[in-house]
Protein backbone atom coordinates (compact mmCIF):
# COMPACT_ATOMS: atom_id res chain seq x y z
CA UNK A 1 0.00 0.00 0.00
CA UNK A 2 1.51 2.92 -1.39
CA UNK A 3 1.05 6.68 1.45
CA UNK A 4 2.12 10.21 0.89
CA UNK A 5 5.65 10.80 1.70
CA UNK A 6 6.71 13.16 3.98
CA UNK A 7 2.92 13.24 5.52
CA UNK A 8 2.50 12.13 9.10
CA UNK A 9 -0.70 9.80 8.60
CA UNK A 10 -3.37 9.21 11.22
CA UNK A 11 -5.62 6.31 11.16
CA UNK A 12 -9.68 5.99 12.26
CA UNK A 13 -9.98 5.71 15.43
CA UNK A 14 -13.17 3.25 15.52
CA UNK A 15 -14.86 5.00 18.16
CA UNK A 16 -18.11 3.76 16.82
CA UNK A 17 -19.17 0.26 16.93
CA UNK A 18 -21.02 -1.19 13.93
CA UNK A 19 -24.61 -0.63 15.31
CA UNK A 20 -23.72 2.10 16.98
CA UNK A 21 -26.65 5.00 16.33
CA UNK A 22 -25.16 8.02 14.28
CA UNK A 23 -24.75 11.43 16.51
CA UNK A 24 -26.98 14.05 15.91
CA UNK A 25 -26.43 17.33 14.74
CA UNK A 26 -27.17 20.61 12.72
CA UNK A 27 -24.77 22.25 10.70
CA UNK A 28 -24.52 25.09 8.29
CA UNK A 29 -23.27 25.17 4.35
CA UNK A 30 -21.36 28.45 3.30
CA UNK A 31 -24.63 29.60 2.15
CA UNK A 32 -25.45 29.59 5.98
CA UNK A 33 -28.39 27.04 5.54
CA UNK A 34 -28.56 24.55 8.22
CA UNK A 35 -28.67 20.77 7.67
CA UNK A 36 -29.95 18.35 10.55
CA UNK A 37 -28.80 14.80 10.63
CA UNK A 38 -32.56 12.99 10.18
CA UNK A 39 -33.41 14.84 7.25
CA UNK A 40 -29.92 14.19 5.11
CA UNK A 41 -31.06 10.73 5.33
CA UNK A 42 -31.41 9.06 2.17
CA UNK A 43 -34.04 5.95 1.88
CA UNK A 44 -31.54 3.55 2.09
CA UNK A 45 -28.80 5.24 4.54
CA UNK A 46 -26.20 7.93 4.91
CA UNK A 47 -22.60 8.15 4.22
CA UNK A 48 -21.05 11.00 6.18
CA UNK A 49 -17.84 12.03 5.43
CA UNK A 50 -15.41 13.66 7.23
CA UNK A 51 -13.22 16.07 4.69
CA UNK A 52 -11.05 19.66 4.10
CA UNK A 53 -9.99 21.40 1.02
CA UNK A 54 -6.54 20.90 1.52
CA UNK A 55 -5.55 17.64 2.60
CA UNK A 56 -3.85 15.78 -0.12
CA UNK A 57 -5.27 12.71 1.27
CA UNK A 58 -8.76 14.17 0.48
CA UNK A 59 -7.75 15.60 -3.08
CA UNK A 60 -6.03 12.65 -3.85
CA UNK A 61 -10.05 10.73 -4.04
CA UNK A 62 -12.23 13.82 -4.12
CA UNK A 63 -13.60 13.20 -7.64
CA UNK A 64 -13.87 9.81 -7.19
CA UNK A 65 -15.85 10.59 -3.77
CA UNK A 66 -17.90 12.60 -5.72
CA UNK A 67 -18.83 9.76 -8.54
CA UNK A 68 -19.21 7.05 -5.56
CA UNK A 69 -21.71 9.32 -4.05
CA UNK A 70 -24.07 9.97 -7.17
CA UNK A 71 -23.66 5.66 -7.95
CA UNK A 72 -24.59 4.91 -4.40
CA UNK A 73 -27.43 8.02 -4.66
CA UNK A 74 -29.52 5.74 -6.75
CA UNK A 75 -29.43 3.07 -4.57
CA UNK A 76 -30.66 5.59 -2.10
CA UNK A 77 -28.08 6.11 0.08
CA UNK A 78 -27.53 10.14 0.33
CA UNK A 79 -23.79 11.54 1.36
CA UNK A 80 -22.56 14.63 3.67
CA UNK A 81 -19.39 15.77 3.90
CA UNK A 82 -18.49 17.85 6.90
CA UNK A 83 -14.92 20.26 7.41
CA UNK A 84 -14.07 20.58 11.65
CA UNK A 85 -11.11 21.88 10.92
CA UNK A 86 -9.37 25.00 13.06
CA UNK A 87 -9.93 27.82 9.91
CA UNK A 88 -7.89 30.34 12.05
CA UNK A 89 -4.84 28.21 11.44
CA UNK A 90 -5.93 26.71 8.20
CA UNK A 91 -7.75 29.78 6.06
CA UNK A 92 -7.61 27.01 3.02
CA UNK A 93 -10.52 25.10 5.08
CA UNK A 94 -12.70 28.19 5.24
CA UNK A 95 -16.35 28.09 4.22
CA UNK A 96 -15.66 30.63 2.07
CA UNK A 97 -13.68 28.19 0.44
CA UNK A 98 -15.52 24.99 0.41
CA UNK A 99 -17.99 25.46 -2.25
CA UNK A 100 -15.68 25.91 -4.84
CA UNK A 101 -13.84 22.59 -3.55
CA UNK A 102 -16.86 21.09 -3.64
CA UNK A 103 -17.68 21.99 -7.07
CA UNK A 104 -14.77 21.32 -8.65
CA UNK A 105 -14.27 17.74 -7.41
CA UNK A 106 -18.07 17.04 -8.27
CA UNK A 107 -19.54 16.67 -4.89
CA UNK A 108 -23.27 17.18 -5.84
CA UNK A 109 -24.17 16.51 -1.70
CA UNK A 110 -24.29 19.09 1.35
CA UNK A 111 -20.96 19.99 2.45
CA UNK A 112 -21.24 21.34 6.01
CA UNK A 113 -18.97 23.41 8.45
CA UNK A 114 -18.25 22.07 11.59
CA UNK A 115 -16.57 25.28 13.33
CA UNK A 116 -17.28 24.19 17.47
CA UNK A 117 -15.73 20.35 16.07
CA UNK A 118 -17.89 19.09 18.55
CA UNK A 119 -19.70 16.84 15.39
CA UNK A 120 -16.29 15.47 14.59
CA UNK A 121 -15.55 14.85 18.29
CA UNK A 122 -19.39 12.61 18.90
CA UNK A 123 -18.10 10.69 15.61
CA UNK A 124 -14.75 10.24 16.87
CA UNK A 125 -13.33 11.47 13.65
CA UNK A 126 -9.19 11.38 13.68
CA UNK A 127 -8.54 12.52 10.16
CA UNK A 128 -9.39 13.54 6.99
CA UNK A 129 -10.69 11.84 5.10
CA UNK A 130 -13.02 9.67 7.97
CA UNK A 131 -15.95 7.67 6.60
CA UNK A 132 -18.86 6.56 8.56
CA UNK A 133 -21.72 4.59 6.52
CA UNK A 134 -25.25 4.39 8.16
CA UNK A 135 -28.12 2.21 7.39
CA UNK A 136 -31.75 3.29 6.72
CA UNK A 137 -31.91 3.25 10.47
CA UNK A 138 -28.67 5.83 11.18
CA UNK A 139 -27.01 2.55 12.59
CA UNK A 140 -23.74 2.26 11.63
CA UNK A 141 -22.15 -0.30 9.50
CA UNK A 142 -18.98 0.52 8.60
CA UNK A 143 -16.04 2.91 9.18
CA UNK A 144 -13.04 2.32 7.53
CA UNK A 145 -10.85 3.23 4.47
CA UNK A 146 -12.14 4.38 0.74
CA UNK A 147 -9.84 1.75 -0.37
CA UNK A 148 -6.01 0.94 -0.68
CA UNK A 149 -4.56 3.92 -2.46
CA UNK A 150 -2.80 6.66 -0.84
CA UNK A 151 -1.53 10.09 -2.54
CA UNK A 152 1.65 9.91 -4.55
CA UNK A 153 1.20 6.06 -3.80
CA UNK A 154 0.84 5.34 -7.71
CA UNK A 155 -2.70 3.53 -7.47
CA UNK A 156 -6.06 5.38 -8.32
CA UNK A 157 -8.68 5.54 -5.90
CA UNK A 158 -11.57 3.58 -6.93
CA UNK A 159 -13.38 3.69 -3.70
CA UNK A 160 -13.48 -0.33 -3.55
CA UNK A 161 -13.61 -0.75 0.00
CA UNK A 162 -16.42 1.94 0.71
CA UNK A 163 -18.42 0.89 -2.35
CA UNK A 164 -18.65 -2.87 -1.14
CA UNK A 165 -19.40 -1.90 2.24
CA UNK A 166 -22.40 -0.19 0.51
CA UNK A 167 -23.37 -3.10 -1.46
CA UNK A 168 -23.10 -5.50 1.44
CA UNK A 169 -24.88 -3.16 3.81
CA UNK A 170 -28.08 -2.81 1.23
CA UNK A 171 -27.74 -6.64 0.60
CA UNK A 172 -28.60 -6.59 4.60
CA UNK A 173 -24.80 -8.43 5.23
CA UNK A 174 -23.64 -8.07 8.74
CA UNK A 175 -21.12 -5.81 9.08
CA UNK A 176 -17.45 -5.96 8.03
CA UNK A 177 -14.94 -7.69 10.31
CA UNK A 178 -12.58 -5.82 10.99
CA UNK A 179 -12.12 -3.12 8.43
CA UNK A 180 -8.92 -1.40 7.71
CA UNK A 181 -9.19 2.09 9.06
CA UNK A 182 -8.90 5.26 6.73
CA UNK A 183 -6.11 7.39 6.99
CA UNK A 184 -5.28 10.45 6.55
CA UNK A 185 -3.94 13.82 8.01
CA UNK A 186 -5.18 14.27 11.46
CA UNK A 187 -8.24 16.95 12.00
CA UNK A 188 -6.93 20.20 12.94
CA UNK A 189 -7.97 20.65 16.27
CA UNK A 190 -8.40 24.42 18.20
CA UNK A 191 -5.75 24.96 20.77
CA UNK A 192 -6.35 23.02 24.08
CA UNK A 193 -9.42 20.60 21.84
CA UNK A 194 -8.08 17.68 20.49
CA UNK A 195 -10.25 15.14 22.12
CA UNK A 196 -8.92 12.13 24.33
CA UNK A 197 -9.37 9.48 21.66
CA UNK A 198 -6.90 10.97 19.56
CA UNK A 199 -3.16 10.31 19.65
Amino acid sequence: MGEGKGMAEVRSTFSLRPGDAAPDFQLPAPDGTVHELHGLRGNSGLLVVFACNHCPYVVHLAKELGSLAAEIEAEGVATVAISSNDIEKYPADAPDKMTSFAAESGWNFPYLFDETQEVAKAYGAACTPDFFLFDHELRLHYAGQFDDSRPRGGEAPTGADLRAAVKGMLAGEEAPVRPYPSSGCNIKWKPGAEPSYFG
